[in-house]
């Protein structure tokens, strides 16, 4: 990792707590936040001169990747990455960026949180952005979220995963098309789905909730 984005993650860490694990929190996606401050800007200008979002958007993936941080630090540099991305600027700027695919990469970590906060960040990614829904087409992104949220043993990834299929669904109709194609029978009614019918949507995400919290029971 190079020297300042080292040195940003650490401020970083120092400055906020490890994630908040009441059970209770799992309903709101912002109250599953690690409970520490947001990055200060003031502070970051005093050391670095002020780096840009794109700058601690890397800094965040790269400390993510790296072996040398502990998980409990990942899930605080994942955290100020999804709050970066609830810009849509920003969001846009994850594929010129190429942190796409280290994105996607992590829904199949190995960490219930890794997967937990990758399908988060997707859905904030994608959410009312036709760009990023359609950066998130590339690969098997979609048929992954669909595993993830009929299929993970750990609610609060189903969960996530729901949300971010939601969110790459609607009003878009290429990704209604490749999840609905990739959800069992059952899950989705015969015959095409009109991205733009919201309660047409509502049904299928309604399925997966449903079993999602059967599983749980």
């Amino acid at each position: 990792m190079e020297p300042n984005m080292n040195q940003l993650l650490k401020w970083s860490i120092e400055n906020s707590e490890t994630p908040s694990t009441d059970p209770s929190s799992i309903t709101d996606p912002k109250a599953e936040r690690p409970s520490g401050q947001s990055i200060n800007q003031e502070a970051i200008d005093s050391l670095f001169g002020g780096p840009s979002d794109a700058d601690l958007m890397k800094a965040s993936m790269a400390a993510i990747q790296s072996p040398d941080i502990t998980l409990d630090n990942k899930l605080i540099a994942f955290d100020n990455f999804e709050q970066l991305i609830e810009n849509i600027d920003n969001a846009n700027n994850m594929e010129s960026l190429g942190l796409w695919d280290p994105l996607l990469s992590l829904l199949k970590s190995e960490h219930a949180d890794l997967r937990r906060y990758a399908a988060w960040c997707v859905g904030t990614a994608v959410q009312n952005n036709v760009k990023a829904q359609k950066a998130l087409l590339s690969g098997a992104a979609i048929t992954d979220l669909v595993k993830l949220s009929i299929e993970d043993a750990n609610e609060q990834v189903r969960r996530k995963a729901i949300y971010a299929l939601s969110s790459e669904v609607r009003n878009y109709q290429p990704g209604l098309d490749v999840a609905v194609k990739a959800l069992p029978k059952g899950f989705a009614p015969e015959g095409a789905i009109d991205a733009g019918n919201m309660a047409a949507v509502d049904k299928v995400i309604e399925q997966l909730r449903e079993n999602s919290a059967r599983k749980a029971a």
